[in-house]
């Protein structure tokens, strides 16, 4: 009769909770796979919605409450499954709702879809992390615990990095869920209406015959207001830090 080891008795069940764990991840990893795969962010590009805008528009008119649900629901998964292009939801959303409501439906499916991204990711991956990763990770959590929301409202303000990217990052250096869900509520409200108001322009543009351009997104007088916004979001991080080097120095 041969022993059995007891050790991998424990093992097993944690390996197995392990897998558990990690199988939503897995699943949203599969199917950003099959997005980006596919192309399907292209689809996002408000020049394609030419030829359907009339109809699309109907429905709104007729099933305002629905329309909204449905389209906060798109955006949600699509940025849960990080489709390149979530922003370009926002113009469509000016163009089907209006610069106002457009911009509102856009934060509540951004940050809806934001947050289930942060708590599949932080449940699935922060505790193996922080077992590894020792006193050094520690700090690091600890001091994004401290500053995090002022850090995360300045590259919500001034997305100098995919959207997708900062909501990966915020989990898993474990930053507090009410934090990350505030500040990506708050800093993405300024850009939402920068590309909500676009949109609602594009009418304008599609009943001449024209092919819409975003180029306007890139010009500075759209882009320098929110660089100054997340700078001054900044402020009480540097003084913070300010202020405790001053009285370490006293000391």
């Amino acid at each position: 009769m041969t022993a059995v080891d007891p050790s991998s008795r424990t093992a097993s069940p944690d390996r197995r909770k392990r897998l558990l764990r990690l199988s939503p991840v897995a699943l949203l990893l599969a199917f950003a796979c099959i997005a980006w795969a596919s192309g399907l962010g292209d689809w996002l590009d408000p020049a394609r919605l030419g030829p359907y805008r009339k109809m699309l528009l109907a429905v709104v008119e007729s099933y305002p409450l629905t329309a909204a649900g449905c389209f906060v629901l798109v955006y949600a998964v699509s940025v849960g499954l990080s489709v390149p292009g979530a922003s370009l939801l926002t113009i469509t959303a000016g163009l089907l709702f209006g610069p106002l409501l457009g911009a509102l439906l856009a934060v509540c499916g951004a940050t809806a879809g934001a947050v289930v991204l942060f708590l599949l990711v932080r449940t699935a991956l922060l505790s193996g992390l922080e077992e590894r990763g020792g006193q050094r990770l520690a700090r690091l959590v600890a001091g994004l615990r401290n500053d995090g929301f002022f850090w995360l409202l300045a590259l919500r303000l001034l997305p100098v990095f995919p959207f997708w990217l900062v909501n990966l990052a915020a989990a898993l250096l474990g930053m507090r869920l009410w934090s990350y869900t505030l500040a990506t509520a708050l800093g993405i409200v300024p850009g939402a209406l920068v590309y909500a108001s676009l949109g609602h322009g594009l009418e304008a543009v599609f009943e001449n015959g024209l092919q819409p351009r975003l180029t306007a997104l890139s010009e500075p007088r759209l882009w320098l207001p929110l660089a100054g916004l997340a700078v001054l979001s900044l402020l009480p991080v540097l003084w913070r830090r300010l202020f405790d080097r001053t009285e370490t120095e006293d000391r």
